[in-house]
């Protein structure tokens, strides 16, 4: 069964669509990322325009977020302060991410960006997040062997230069009394980019959260989902006023998907172990920049095209 979508102006079979939704949204729910990094590259590789891709992407993932992190808050693992301050800088960094996406898009270079920033993303923090958890796990089951404890998370007195940074402010659900700075920092980065590439920014977050600031893992994965709800669902707006691309129609039949393979994913992660999950989430980063790469170098099929740009 096949349905138009007006904004991207070709017709699309609607299972395929809940299929790549609900796939989607189980890994939102089992990495705490808002999903964005692959299902805007499976929107692009099934031939929907990048713009329309990236636009339409946004309330799908705040609509699997949402359904994930209502599972992480019934178990009490949620920093919601935590997440409000970086709703708060993200929420500068979503209006940035839109303008600039809009104003790329008039000039006719929004592919070429897109395709370049998700091969030096997806390919760097992939590679980095697989060979940290492949060491992790070396490390811990060495451990074992010896009979030592195995620590899954952050040790007392572990502290870097981050922490020695003034305005300190407590998260107590986290168990942190560290600077505001960086928290801000992160949410403006990573929401900026976000907002520009169609993606939550959970696979950056959740990576930074742990190793930067020392989150955690338990509240992780909850608090990140909150931080995309809040920035994803800012950038759907921007991106509907500043480049009207949102297909609507796209949007609510990834939603569908999304949500309920959100609720599956976040149970299943209970079950995992947290380097297991990083590694996991390296190997599905790193494919999908690969996969970018792979066609940044193939010749296209159609060595040509003709596009109108807006005086």
């Amino acid at each position: 069964m096949t349905i138009y979508l007006p904004i991207a102006e070709m017709p699309v079979s609607i299972l395929m669509v809940l299929a790549m939704g609900g796939a989607v949204g189980l890994i939102s729910g089992l990495f705490g990322v808002g999903g964005g990094f692959l299902m805007t590259p499976l929107l692009i590789f099934s031939g929907i325009p990048p713009a329309v891709a990236v636009a339409s992407v946004t309330p799908q993932i705040v609509a699997s977020s949402t359904s994930g992190a209502l599972s992480y808050w019934r178990r009490k693992q949620v920093d919601f302060k935590l997440a409000l301050c970086l709703i708060g800088s993200g929420a500068l960094g979503a209006l940035l991410g839109a303008e600039l996406f809009a104003r790329l898009g008039s000039t006719g270079q929004l592919t070429l960006v897109i395709a370049l920033s998700y091969t030096a993303f997806l390919a760097t923090i992939g590679g980095l997040m697989l060979n940290e958890s492949i060491r992790a796990m070396i490390r811990n089951r060495a451990a074992r062997k010896r009979g030592e404890t195995v620590y899954a998370g952050r040790r007392a007195g572990m502290h870097g230069w981050i922490h020695r940074l003034p305005l300190k402010v407590r998260f107590r659900r986290s168990r942190l009394y560290i600077s505001i700075l960086p928290v801000f920092g992160l949410g403006l980065t990573i929401s900026f980019l976000g907002t520009l590439l169609g993606i939550g920014g959970g696979f950056i977050m959740v990576p930074a959260l742990i190793y930067l600031l020392k989150v955690p893992t338990s509240v992780v994965v909850g608090t990140s989902l909150v931080q995309i709800i809040g920035v994803m669902g800012i950038a759907t707006v921007m991106h509907s006023v500043a480049s009207q691309t949102v297909d609507v129609i796209l949007a609510f039949i990834l939603m569908i998907g999304g949500v309920f393979g959100a609720q599956v994913g976040a149970s299943m992660g209970q079950a995992l172990r947290g380097e297991h999950l990083r590694a996991l989430l390296g190997i599905l980063v790193l494919a999908v920049g690969l996969r970018f790469a792979f066609n940044l170098v193939v010749p296209p099929e159609d060595l040509f095209s003709f596009t109108v740009l807006n005086p």
